[in-house]
């Protein structure tokens, strides 16, 4: 059973999303005002506040929630996965297999629809290499699988730094804000939803197994959980949920790595309500930093994945000190 802190926690978890998403949509150099967003929902009409509601804000602050929500779910499945309270969902190289196919597709000059496909294509791929490679002698395990993929980064991060001293000039600045995390052409579809759905779905129904698990090898299998098939399921999961946040803005650090680390401080240790709590938190942070990183220099627009970070460092180091107190 829940208890009464878990229900208060996600319900304020809840009140700042909604808080977050309103601030969002009401921040920018055009000023709209409440009655503007209610009036877009009731009876949309054609002018200016409509169009920017419509066509930039809106979908820009459901990117921001959709790829918050992934990150950090994926933090959670990759923490537990790794039994590493430091992993993060970049860690196993697919951010990098993505950034090289996105940068790829950059240099050939393809549609912004054709970049998100190169995006999943090297995310994939980066996948799949790791797994092939750390599987491949029968003998999986968690240490062979984190050398591989921090292996297989430092490849992609060696391509990576090869395309941006090669490319020409022009190149260089869109490639540089794909990198550093870019929602200002980001667009989400009904299925980014529907995976946020299922992740929460498919967490809180092995809930107990990941509970379970967290506390060692040992403990898991004497309670019956297959923790083999339960790991690989965490893994793909997890590098699912990278690889689309990844294609919708690139790459935006600290959300997967500091979101749970808040969470649990705060009491949601039970993955029955860290997961959904992750998901909006998550959410919320990614749509809060977005809204700070185009409008705090305005006209100027700043890469999302800035503010991330500039939120994410000192949450970490006030939760590595709370830590080392107790």
């Amino acid at each position: 059973m829940l208890q009464q802190h878990h229900y208060l926690l996600l319900s304020s978890l809840l009140a700042l999303t909604g808080v977050a998403i309103l601030f969002s949509i009401l921040s920018g150099s055009a000023e709209i005002s409440i009655d503007q967003v209610m009036s877009h929902f009731t009876s949309p009409e054609t002018g200016l506040a409509n169009q920017i509601l419509s066509e930039i804000r809106i979908p820009r602050t459901l990117a921001g929630f959709t790829v918050g929500s992934l990150l950090a779910m994926s933090g959670v499945a990759m923490q537990v996965l790794l039994r590493n309270p430091l992993a993060d969902p970049y860690i196993l190289g697919v951010s990098g297999g993505a950034a090289v196919g996105a940068l790829s597709g950059i240099l050939l000059g393809v549609s912004s629809f054709l970049l998100v496909n190169f995006a999943f294509a090297g995310a994939l791929v980066s996948t799949l290499i790791v797994f092939g490679i750390s599987s491949r002698f029968g003998n999986w395990s968690v240490i062979r699988l984190l050398l591989t993929g921090v292996v297989v980064s430092a490849g992609w991060g060696a391509l990576i730094n090869l395309f941006l001293t090669t490319s020409q000039s022009s190149s260089v600045q869109s490639m540089l804000f794909w990198l550093m995390g870019d929602l200002s052409q980001s667009r989400v579809a009904l299925g980014h939803f529907f995976l946020i759905a299922v992740g929460l779905v498919g967490g809180i129904k092995i809930a107990r197994s990941l509970n379970v698990l967290s506390r060692g090898d040992l403990i898991a299998v004497s309670l019956g959980v297959n923790i083999k098939l339960l790991r690989i399921f965490l893994y793909f999961s997890a590098s699912l949920f990278t690889a689309v946040a990844v294609t919708i803005s690139g790459t935006v650090g600290f959300v997967g790595l500091v979101t749970p680390h808040i969470l649990r401080m705060l009491g949601a240790r039970d993955h029955r309500v860290l997961i959904p709590a992750s998901a909006l938190l998550g959410g919320s942070i990614v749509i809060i930093a977005d809204t700070l990183a185009r409008t705090i220099l305005a006209p100027q627009q700043l890469p999302v994945g800035v503010f991330t970070a500039i939120i994410g460092v000192p949450c970490f180091l006030l939760i590595l000190n709370s830590s080392g107190r107790k």
